[in-house]
């Protein structure tokens, strides 16, 4: 991402936004509520689209393509809130992930894979997907996803309104993705769970990156701590 400047109307909200993904990474953006993680998200992913400045993705541009095209080149976007079809069953929710051609003639070799991941979706594989609980919805969202092939996972905050047990368990389950060659980029207000998970942070403060680091690093930065740790 280079120079990218994003407008709700007249508003801008991301203001030369730069950053870099690499390949197997797990890289998370922090920042308090209306820093421009999610807009960033919606960027990327084709929702919106930048007047200025570029979005390559692995050595393509992609920032003036539909959202279509760009999950089929292999990005795909758990957004906030999960966003399944909650009277649909998990099968259905799954195999609607897998709608892009390529993913739907491998469809049944990647519900199994994600059957291996998340096995509680597939003890619940003919429940109806509203009758979950919080924490399966969400485990329903990453696997819908990930049926599409991806190479690259965004997650836009995958902790919210999960128990901490649950996030815990999702955390985990975002290392077994990333130890399968999938590369993750992660928005979360949960501070301290991604910068411990992450390779690589980026800080987001009113719509511009204004810190970057490991997420060791970030974990030690003074700044962090008082901002976003509490300590």
């Amino acid at each position: 991402m280079k120079n990218i400047n994003v407008y709700y109307g007249k508003l801008q909200v991301l203001w030369d936004m730069s950053f870099k993904v690499e390949e197997g990474e797990i890289v998370s953006l922090v920042g308090s509520n209306g820093s421009g993680k999610t807009t960033t998200l919606r960027t990327i992913s084709g929702l919106l689209h930048p007047p200025t400045g570029t979005i390559e993705f692995l050595g393509e541009r992609i920032d003036r393509l539909p959202s279509q095209k760009i999950v089929a080149k292999g990005v795909a976007h758990v957004p906030e809130g999960r966003g399944i079809f909650s009277h649909l069953t998990v099968t259905e929710n799954l195999k609607i992930g897998a709608y892009t051609s390529n993913a739907w003639k491998k469809k049944e070799e990647t519900v199994k894979f994600v059957h291996e991941l998340f096995p509680i979706l597939e003890e619940r594989k003919n429940q109806i997907a509203g009758t979950l609980s919080g924490g399966e919805g969400q485990m329903l969202a990453i696997a819908r996803a990930l049926m599409s092939k991806p190479k690259l996972l965004m997650l836009d905050e995958p902790s919210l309104g999960l128990a901490p047990k649950i996030v815990m368990q999702i955390f985990d389950l975002l290392k077994k993705v990333s130890k399968e060659g999938i590369t993750i980029l992660l928005v979360e207000q949960n501070v301290w769970q991604a910068l411990e998970l992450a390779n690589r942070s980026y800080v987001l403060e009113t719509g511009r990156v204004t810190l970057e680091g490991t997420g060791k690093e970030l974990l030690e930065n003074d700044q962090v701590k008082k901002a976003y740790l509490g300590l």
